[in-house]
């Protein structure tokens, strides 16, 4: 891909690797036994006492090589197109092409950069927690670094985003919002959650009460920007797919709003640790069930319209099984990744926790069957769209 045709879209080619670690790390999250008081997350100690145990299954012991196997192959693969990006991304800079796009409405597509940075730094927490041994004897002092990481990271949305806005608002220019005929805008919106979650991640981890408020207060004033942003962007550019119909190029964006409501559930799961942590406040498991179902019908919803879309105008043969090429192909994956994640959290919290469903009985695997099919689909695209496109 020359400089001139390269476009900041092709970030979110390293951004579903990175999602798809965060699946595989999921099934040891939920289904790996560990002292959760002790170890929130799986870590290098925790899955070691597992495969090393006398009393676990040999099956057990292959199926969690197996996931962490995946978990490697995905976060070099993100960290390998992340870096590819940022080779092409600096020469792009130099171009005509990147001047022109800083003075319309695709100036959007920058919020990409960001967006793969915070998930950067959830798969190297990632990698750090299942393969350093006794990490979480120190993780106190790694809070406040991954604070850090994730205010630079805020700083750079910000400033792309206020850049963007800024001139939106104030300079005439040709902002012609009937040529924005999809939810693209929605992007900038996805990088501040992603940025959001980060920074929750501390609020629900960490028994310092300074480290832990400052990523509550992080995530806190993402979610307001965030939530602004998406009603905002949806009332506008809905508008303008009923007035021009929606442009075929950018049919992904229809499924969007799914990773935009698992990451909002992330963090308010989090929050809810924050409290109990430092307040003893406690949530039933009812709530987790309503809460959990109200999103999981949300994204249902976005996903089964968005299919039928795509469906009537042929985006999957066109983009996918045929040669067309277009980088907002890749923004099919991040929603597929979302939903395996979020069905974990609808599976555990809202079934398991609450009685309905006995881990690991028959419906629990009827249960967890779809999100197996759905992630290997998943891949299964990934990998072509990364054939196609060379990567």
């Amino acid at each position: 891909m020359s400089k001139e045709k390269y476009s900041p879209l092709m970030f979110l080619a390293a951004l579903g690797p990175g999602g798809m670690a965060v699946t595989f790390f999921m099934y040891l999250m939920y289904i790996v036994p560990r002292d959760k008081k002790e170890f929130p997350i799986p870590t290098f100690d925790t899955l070691k006492e597992v495969c090393l145990s006398a009393d676990t299954l040999m099956i057990m012991k292959a199926v969690i090589v197996f996931w962490v196997v995946w978990i490697i192959y995905f976060s070099f693969k993100h960290l390998q197109l992340l870096v590819w990006n940022l080779k092409k991304y600096y020469e792009f800079k130099k171009t005509k092409e990147f001047e022109i796009l800083k003075t319309g409405n695709a100036e959007v597509t920058l919020m990409a950069e960001p967006l793969t940075f915070a998930m950067t730094v959830n798969v190297m927490f990632i990698i750090w927690a299942i393969f350093i041994p006794n990490l979480w004897s120190i993780v106190e002092y790694l809070f406040p670094g991954a604070v850090v990481a994730f205010t630079l990271v805020w700083i750079l949305a910000l400033k792309i985003f206020s850049e963007y806005f800024t001139r939106l608002i104030t300079q005439k220019w040709n902002a012609d919002f009937v040529e924005n005929n999809n939810l693209w805008q929605l992007l900038s919106a996805f990088a501040f959650v992603m940025v959001w979650v980060g920074f929750a991640a501390s609020s629900a981890m960490s028994h310092n009460i300074i480290t832990s408020t400052l990523g509550l207060v992080g995530s806190t004033f993402f979610i307001t920007l965030a939530v602004g942003v998406v009603i905002l962007k949806i009332i506008v550019w809905f508008k303008a797919i009923l007035r021009k119909w929606l442009d075929e190029t950018a049919s992904p964006t229809l499924w969007i709003m799914i990773p935009i409501l698992t990451l909002i559930w992330i963090t308010i799961v989090r929050n809810m640790h924050w409290l109990h942590t430092h307040f003893e406040s406690h949530y039933s498991a009812g709530s987790y069930i309503i809460l959990t179902t109200i999103i999981i019908s949300m994204q249902l919803v976005f996903g089964y319209l968005g299919y039928k879309v795509m469906k009537q105008n042929k985006y999957f043969e066109n983009y996918i099984h045929w040669k067309e090429k277009n980088p907002w192909t890749f923004a099919l994956i991040c929603p597929w990744v979302a939903l395996v994640v979020f069905w974990f959290f609808f599976l555990h919290l809202g079934l398991v926790k609450t009685g309905v469903v006995d881990k690991f009985g028959i419906a629990y695997f009827i249960l967890l069957a779809p999100i197996v099919y759905l992630q290997f689909k998943t891949i299964y695209v990934m990998l072509k769209l990364n054939k196609k496109f060379g990567l």
